[in-house]
């Protein structure tokens, strides 16, 4: 299952050093240990699989594009058939909800191979059929990008853990390239679309989601994209647009634009 991909992005001064620092993963196993973080959900596939996605409004899930697609074929799956499971923990959520409609960056093509074009425009907004309006699910505020060698934190679910979140509260922003990302977060399959917090303003705020993991000079690192233009173009879409559906597209890259490696990427 696991499978690595060659992408071309120069990753150059990433501050490795810091790594070092970073918490330890924290299952989120108790009430207590998830009071704050019940916004955070699995998103179920249609039976195919799960991402991790983030509440942040009553009715929209924000979450990696590539979730809304079926690797095996390529296509995009039916939407109506992802179902939001706000604060999953040991066989129950605080929430279940339907999706109705989706939207995906209007640059975002999926394609067999992970690269920088899409790892930047890898992010989808999720509108519920019905909000959710319970008063232990507080929706996340956005913010603004980290900046190099901010502290940020993911909560998310895997492969590994997908019967709970856990949090890592603290790991890097290691480089900022080119709209993409570099962090230290510790991500496994599954972790498609968990949210990335900053903490400056006093409470997790989502400054990006998580689209990739990879290995940096045999360091496993992990990538998202520069979250508020995205996102803002997403509100836009869902706002014009009745009737949305991921579209599958083809690779815009030659052979030529592959030259530049030194990273290993996998979709996570």
């Amino acid at each position: 299952m696991l499978r690595f991909l060659f992408l071309i992005l120069p990753v150059v001064c990433l501050g490795f050093a810091a790594k070092a620092q970073d918490s330890r993963l924290q299952r989120l196993d108790t009430g207590d240990d998830s009071r704050m973080w019940q916004a955070v959900g699995r998103l179920d596939i249609d039976g195919r699989g799960f991402c991790t996605g983030a509440l942040i409004s009553p009715k929209l899930v924000l979450t990696a594009a590539h979730c809304l697609y079926d690797k095996r074929t390529g296509q995009a799956v039916d939407i109506e058939k992802i179902e939001f499971l706000a604060g999953w923990r040991n066989g129950r959520a605080e929430a279940y909800r339907w999706v109705k409609r989706a939207v995906t960056h209007p640059e975002y093509e999926y394609k067999n191979q992970v690269a920088a074009d899409r790892v930047r425009n890898d992010v989808a907004l999720l509108e519920l059929h019905h909000p959710i309006r319970n008063t232990r699910v507080v929706p996340f505020k956005t913010d603004i990008r980290p900046r190099k060698g901010q502290r940020i934190g993911v909560v998310s679910y895997a492969a590994d853990r997908a019967e709970a979140p856990s949090l890592q509260e603290v790991c890097d922003v290691m480089g900022r390239q080119d709209g993409v990302l570099v962090m230290s977060c510790d991500v496994n399959f599954g972790s498609s679309g968990a949210p990335i917090f900053s903490f400056d303003a006093g409470e997790p705020r989502v400054v990006s989601v998580v689209s990739a993991m990879a290995e940096v000079d045999g360091r496993k690192v992990s990538l998202g994209t520069q979250l508020q233009r995205p996102l803002d173009l997403l509100r836009a879409q869902l706002d014009n647009t009745r009737v949305v559906t991921p579209k599958t597209g083809t690779s815009r890259f030659t052979s030529g634009e592959n030259r530049q490696t030194g990273a290993k990427f996998a979709k996570p």
